[in-house]
């Protein structure tokens, strides 16, 4: 069993330590974040240290990491804190739920989050530092670039590549063997059905508020 620092002390933080301590062979033993986001010295009941100190008092040669943060910036400050973990010299971990169903063929990067109910088919590629939320199906000849953010219920047919650092939303859908170019953002519930420009935000219109109240619909 491998000791775990976890980079953050927000909910990602919580649930990583949640999944790690319960599904996985790693033991947390710490959390750090930035100085200036420091709260508390504890958070679920293990200490905080500072980032600018944490190789001093859990040394990458002892300790493993894992970045538990979210999508802001399209991603950039996930990867940001990817990569200066990476220069102290830690070796970061990956989480594949126990509950996620794959096949053992599966090529995945290290940092990666990937939670339960999600259907990963066979020829998949999943880069370094992807999360990807509970309840997908990523079918198969898929390529994931690096540092992007799968939410739920997302369908990426086969044959799709999604490039670095993009944001796919709740129930969107990709049709297969199309491109996603990097730094996208698809919001919850876009259909996909060519490939998309790089930096691209795609949206749909959300729901309205019918002038007709609940209570006057007939047959409902």
């Amino acid at each position: 069993m491998s000791k775990l620092i976890i980079f953050g002390i927000g909910d990602i933080a919580q649930l990583a330590h949640f999944y790690f301590t319960n599904d996985s062979e790693h033991e947390v033993v710490a959390f750090t974040v930035d100085r200036d986001y420091m709260k508390a010295p504890d958070f679920c009941n293990l200490p905080v240290v500072a980032f600018d100190e944490v190789d001093e008092k859990y040394p990458p040669s002892a300790y493993k990491a894992f970045i538990a943060i979210s999508y802001a910036k399209v991603n950039a400050v996930r990867a940001e804190k990817y990569h200066q973990a990476k220069q102290k010299g830690y070796s970061l971990v990956s989480y594949i739920s126990s509950k996620a169903t794959h096949w053992q063929d599966l090529q995945c990067g290290d940092n990666c989050f990937i939670l339960e109910d999600n259907t990963i088919q066979p020829y998949t590629n999943i880069g370094n530092n992807v999360t990807i939320w509970s309840g997908n199906h990523i079918g198969h000849h898929a390529q994931i670039g690096d540092n992007c953010f799968i939410t739920s219920h997302v369908v990426i047919s086969g044959g799709v590549r999604i490039e670095d650092n993009c944001f796919l939303g709740v129930n969107s859908t990709v049709r297969d063997h199309i491109t996603i170019a990097r730094n996208c953002v698809i919001a919850a519930g876009s259909l996909i059905l060519q490939s998309t420009q790089e930096n691209g935000v795609y949206t749909v219109p959300s729901a309205e508020l019918s002038k007709i109240p609940s209570h006057r619909l007939r047959g409902l």
